[in-house]
């Protein structure tokens, strides 16, 4: 049985890892620390296991075998080399950290600490991620030439978000490193690693941070990426578009179905995907790789790219131009 630590509840997702590791039968909480005392003692009483207020003591303790990470991002970098270095394996929250020179430097601590590293990027093991990767290999859409990728909800307008949501220091960013994540590592996943990236971002309720965000990926194929997120909008659906050189794809325009029209198919009309491939969360994949003692290789490459593109956007807006992935400091 794996025994892992919950490292606090400043995510709105935490609990929903604790109910991940209470339903794996391969792991068990086994104890909680938090940067808020209070707020980790709460909830080590609701799950009747001990709170451990330092983090160092808890990292030397014997029966911890790894860990969940939900800290604020800004706290990222210290926490996940400092849990590395105590070789506990580690499931993280995303963004692993906000710029790719603190990601490159966890990464470090954990491949010479051979600890078991996932990234909760939970859209990339989605059914319809799979499917949509299987039409992609068959060619029906050809060279792939755009990819729209759309993720909004109305968070701030109507005041469901932590009020530490819109902290800039503590989240690196508002609505685009929050909610577009998910649109960013899926375009990504379509279309590859971009040249460069240019970002607007809006701010439609004042917030310190941006809740109405576009990013654009630049190819050096003329490909073009477009990624877009908001805590604004009412009933945005999330919603996937492929356009290809020989067909297109639509997922979530409005409803939950794959549609797919193709020069390759003899009556040229829109087609559903029936079928969807099974699905295995990045929480259960993190299990499976600590027991097989495998590495999540391609997880941790998304994750590291999707802190360049972040990081890419973020400066992009802040500065009002394209920013190059090369220049980042690595």
């Amino acid at each position: 049985m794996i025994r892992v630590a919950m490292l606090s509840y400043w995510h709105v997702h935490a609990w929903d890892y604790t109910k991940q590791v209470q339903e794996n039968e391969g792991t068990v909480v086994a104890a909680v620390w938090d940067e808020q005392p209070a707020r980790g003692q709460e909830a080590a009483e609701k799950l009747g296991v001990p709170f451990v207020a330092d983090l160092d003591e808890l990292l030397a303790r014997t029966d911890i075998d790894a860990v969940v990470v939900d800290t604020p991002t800004s706290m990222h970098h210290e926490v996940l080399i400092k849990v590395a270095r105590a070789g506990k394996h580690i499931f993280t929250e995303k963004v692993v950290a906000p710029t790719i020179h603190e990601v490159n430097a966890i990464l470090a601590a954990v491949s010479e600490a051979q600890v078991k590293l996932t990234v909760s990027l939970p859209r990339l093991y989605h059914g319809y991620t799979l499917a949509i990767q299987q039409v992609i290999a068959s060619g029906a859409l050809g060279e792939l030439t755009q990819a729209r990728v759309r993720l909004s909800h109305n968070g701030a307008t109507a005041n469901w978000l932590p009020e530490h949501f819109y902290n800039k220091a503590q989240c690196g960013g508002g609505a685009l490193i929050d909610l577009g994540c998910h649109p960013m590592y899926l375009a990504r996943l379509f279309l590859g690693l971009p040249e460069r990236v240019s970002a607007v971002y809006g701010y439609v309720t004042g917030k310190e941070v941006e809740d109405n965000a576009v990013a654009l990926l630049h190819y050096e194929n003329g490909a073009v990426g477009i990624v877009e997120a908001g805590f604004v909008n009412d009933h945005s659906p999330f919603c996937i578009e492929l356009h290809g050189t020989k067909g297109s794809l639509l997922y979530g325009l409005p409803d939950n179905a794959i549609r797919v029209r193709s020069s390759q198919q003899e009556a040229g009309e829109w087609t559903a995907v029936d079928s969807l491939p099974n699905a295995i969360t990045a929480f259960d994949q993190w299990v499976n790789h600590i027991q097989a003692n495998t590495t999540a290789d391609e997880n941790l490459e998304l994750a590291a790219d999707l802190t360049k593109l972040m990081e890419a956007a973020n400066l992009s807006a802040a500065e009002g131009r394209a920013v190059r992935l090369s220049d980042l400091t690595q």
